[in-house]
């Protein structure tokens, strides 16, 4: 599961970077129907699974919701079909 983590921050990361050239080049009102607030819940709720105890019961789902999540990038290169759901 690390390496779907590490991967889920670095697209997160990429993602981030791709909207501040954007909103450097365009000006932020190109944000404004962007999809930054989902980068910022995806980076948290892999924030919530690094902290949380493998014994937690919610552990699993969230496991899912991130393999979910992690489909968007289905087409990145380093995208691992074994993460798939």
């Amino acid at each position: 599961m690390d390496d779907l983590l590490k991967f889920l921050a670095a697209r997160i990361m990429d993602d981030h970077h791709a909207y501040a050239y954007v909103a450097g080049t365009i000006g932020g009102e190109a944000l404004l129907d962007s999809h930054l607030p989902m980068l910022d819940l995806t980076e948290q709720l892999v924030r919530d699974y690094r902290a949380m105890d493998a014994s937690d019961p919610r552990s699993t789902g969230l496991a899912h919701a991130l393999r979910v999540l992690a489909q968007s990038y289905a087409e990145h290169p380093d995208y691992r079909p074994r993460w798939r759901p």
